[in-house]
């Protein structure tokens, strides 16, 4: 079957749809610009849906390179049949053809196949035939000492040996157990004996059981960590009575003498072979499914962490807080520009402070400054405080989340920015562009340092690299780069472009000075027509000599703007300042072969606001004065706080005291919710009440419930995971999912 048709039928789209969309791939264009730019094309498919058929296409044509295989491995044996390749070709997931593949793989020296050199395959194949009472008679006949059959029980257990290892490799048999590990199975975590105290991170799968189906992912991958690191062993069971009874009806016919040896064989297969086989295919098809899940949750996290809000183009100060080594301070220009350094020490006693009140005011009245930015790292909220009491006016103060900038001060990337400066200065600088666009300084460090995963170092790294590169891809083309001050490392991200022709665009830039419109990129060295095609419309440049080069209008339709403008007795320049003149534009008229109401619509809005920043409006954020550390918390408390993580089980909020409490997933509302997703996001200012302190474990539970449906008793938290945030035997109720369902489909796309 065609690749289209397999997709449109999974994906509820038209082949059309899919065919298109394949092509444009293949043809190099990214997926930002065909979602943006050929929606005629595709039928306006978004973002995710063209993912989603890239992926599968990928799956697709890699089953088919290891059908190819199989075939050749076959042949070459000289085993391929006619009825074998159908088996081959029709194959329509991994799995199965694996199945399929299985009794011609190449494999070591086995039971099976001793007892074939032995020259026992006929009695095996007499025993399955099941027709005889006397199998003694038989068995005798293949006594042979010199090819080591000794005597008639050795003669059967060879026999038993290669029909045990033909079920095992049954496609139908491994078809039925399959579906009963997914349906019935359970995992099954106990502590290893002895490790009690180092596992106590684990110790609500000390003794674990629970249904494969209904484990979310967050649980399945602390198992596996905590038998990673040696201190639990992880089982999956089923009950041999759920697998037993089908096994039995494909094989044994009868009571006679020789079924009972095909029993035994039917025994030995499932213990020996068939099951062991199972536990480890699923084990890679759940360790699958909770990768994906995770990867899903630290996506969608990355994603609103990179479009948070930005407070602009300010004159900043920015501050790295310490105690001890003190708190390094810079100056910013509204570019972002490092102009001055130095260090401050407000908590190092009297003389400290007043110095550092001086130091302070010296730079805010000397450059203007119009925000201070101030690290929530060791110290933050005290140097908050600090800064907060000096009335300031006119100024912002905001607490900048700066995880990662420790990782961004001592990379390539700061050392190549600058080069003549320590690392405290280049994280306090990290941190002060952080607030100005956290977008376009977020971009250069790896995403799994920033901290919003859910055990990002324990799922499928290149998976994960992949969903990380597609979603920094979709927001930086989301919101646009400004061509003439952004950085390498986020141009690198524009579609169409990558670091190569980032670097050039640098270096282009640097030697003839700003770019004066998006036509003069084709003068960058080795960008060519196709990768213009591809950049030119998510780059942005103010004050260029076409007003259209400003907004996301991509060059190729600028004709077309120039038409309506004229049209309507106007310059482009007025269509962009005049709405009475863009309500007397009839889009029917401008509808062609390759343009349509989705492409004029979408002209239409940026020309309403050319350039727009998609980003939410910045609003500036205070903790509770007084409240700086757990020891200063109290149950029942209310407080303000900042969504820093959202995981499957809870979302994890700044309160100001160096520790993230936990709002579990049953106290984001007063109402039920299935995704933490659906109530919050990262960066979000949310209210929450203090339910639980245990300074000694430093957990913090907190709710987002309503005072009328919550209540600010202490509660057991019983969904801890292995970092002590949810999990327990007694879980908080889901709605029924068929998680069968989802492995089976899972299962279909194992590779």
């Amino acid at each position: 079957m065609a690749y289209e048709i397999i997709i449109s039928k999974e994906l509820g789209i038209t082949t059309r749809q899919v065919l298109t969309t394949i092509n444009l791939l293949d043809e190099g264009a990214t997926i930002p610009f065909i979602s943006r730019y050929r929606k005629e094309m595709t039928g306006s498919l978004d973002e995710v849906q063209i993912t989603s058929i890239r992926d599968r296409v990928q799956q697709l044509r890699d089953l088919d390179k290891r059908r190819d295989a199989v075939l050749k491995s076959i042949s070459e044996q000289g085993k391929l049949s006619a009825e074998l390749e159908h088996l081959v070709k029709s194959a329509e997931t991994m799995a199965i053809l694996e199945d399929v593949y299985l009794p011609f793989k190449p494999k070591r020296k086995t039971r099976a196949s001793i007892a074939r050199e032995k020259g026992l395959q006929p009695l095996a194949d007499f025993l399955l035939l099941q027709e005889s009472a006397n199998i003694s008679a038989a068995a005798e006949k293949y006594i042979d000492s010199s090819k080591g059959v000794e005597n008639m029980e050795e003669a059967l257990a060879g026999a038993r040996d290669i029909i045990a290892e033909q079920i095992a490799e049954d496609v139908d048999v491994r078809i039925k157990t399959r579906k009963v590990f997914l349906d019935k199975g359970q995992f099954v975590s106990r502590v290893v004996p002895g490790k009690e105290e180092a596992a106590q991170k684990y110790k609500d799968y000390f003794e674990w059981t629970e249904s494969l189906k209904d484990a979310p992912s967050h649980r399945i991958l602390a198992m596996r960590r905590g038998e990673k690191e040696e201190l639990l062993y992880l089982d999956i069971a089923v009950e041999e009575q759920e697998i037993a009874p089908a096994l039995e009806k494909l094989y044994i016919k009868n009571a006679g003498e020789s079924a009972g040896q095909v029993k035994l064989a039917l025994q030995d297969s499932y213990k020996r072979l068939l099951r062991p086989s199972m536990e480890t295919e699923i084990r890679v098809l759940t360790r699958q499914r909770a990768d994906e899940e995770a990867i899903k949750v630290f996506a969608d996290n990355v994603r609103q962490l990179l479009l948070a809000a930005p407070l602009g183009q300010k004159r900043l100060l920015a501050i790295d807080p310490g105690f001890r080594t003190g708190c390094k301070t810079v100056v910013l220009d509204a570019q972002g520009t490092l102009l001055e350094n130095t260090a401050i020490f407000p908590h190092t006693g009297a003389g400290g402070a007043a110095e550092s009140e001086r130091v302070i005011r010296h730079l805010v009245a000397k450059h203007a400054i119009e925000a201070i930015a101030v690290g929530n790292g060791t110290a933050g909220r005290e140097t908050e405080d600090f800064v907060r009491k000096l009335g300031l006016q006119e100024v912002t103060l905001v607490m900048v989340n700066e995880s990662g900038a420790s990782i961004y001060s001592a990379s390539d990337v700061a050392r190549e920015e600058f080069p003549d400066y320590d690392v405290t200065v280049r994280g306090a600088v990290s941190i002060g562009r952080r607030l100005m666009d956290p977008l376009a300084e977020l971009v250069k460090i790896d995403p799994k340092s920033i901290g919003v995963g859910q055990y990002q170092h324990d799922v499928d790294q290149n998976k994960l690299q992949t969903a990380l590169d597609d979603t920094v891809i979709s927001c930086v083309n989301a919101v646009g780069v400004e061509l003439n001050t952004a950085s390498k490392q986020i141009l690198a991200y524009v579609s169409g472009l990558g670091p190569s022709l980032a670097q050039q665009i640098v270096n282009y830039r640097m030697a003839n000075g700003p770019f004066r419109s998006r036509k003069e990129l084709k003068k960058v060295p080795r960008l060519g027509d196709k990768a213009f095609e591809q950049a030119a419309g998510f780059l942005r440049i103010r004050q260029a000599e076409h007003p259209l080069d400003a907004s996301s209008v991509h060059p190729e339709r600028y004709a077309l703007v120039e038409q309506m403008a004229r049209d309507v007795n106007a310059k482009v320049e007025d269509l962009l300042t005049n709405e009475a003149l863009r309500k007397q534009i009839d889009l029917k008229k401008y509808i062609s072969e390759d343009v349509g109401l989705p492409t004029l619509n979408d002209i239409i809005g940026e020309l309403s606001k050319p350039g727009r920043d998609p980003r939410e409006q910045f609003e500036a954020f205070n903790f509770t004065d007084g409240v700086n550390a757990v020891s200063d918390l109290r149950i029942g408390m209310k407080l303000p706080g900042i969504v820093t993580n959202i995981t499957n089980f809870g979302a994890f909020v700044d309160i100001g005291v160096h520790q993230d409490g936990l709002v579990h997933l049953s106290q984001l509302a007063n109402r039920y919710v299935s995704d933490p997703h659906e109530v919050v996001k990262v960066q979000q200012q949310v209210m929450v009440t203090v339910t639980e302190i245990d300074e000694r474990r430093n957990r913090i539970g907190l709710t987002m419930k309503t005072e009328e449906k919550s209540s600010t008793a202490p509660r057991r938290d019983k969904n801890r995971d292995l970092a002590g945030r949810g999990n327990g035997k007694q879980r908080v109720q889901q709605p029924e999912t068929d998680m069968a369902s989802k492995l089976a489909a899972l299962a279909s796309k194992f590779k």
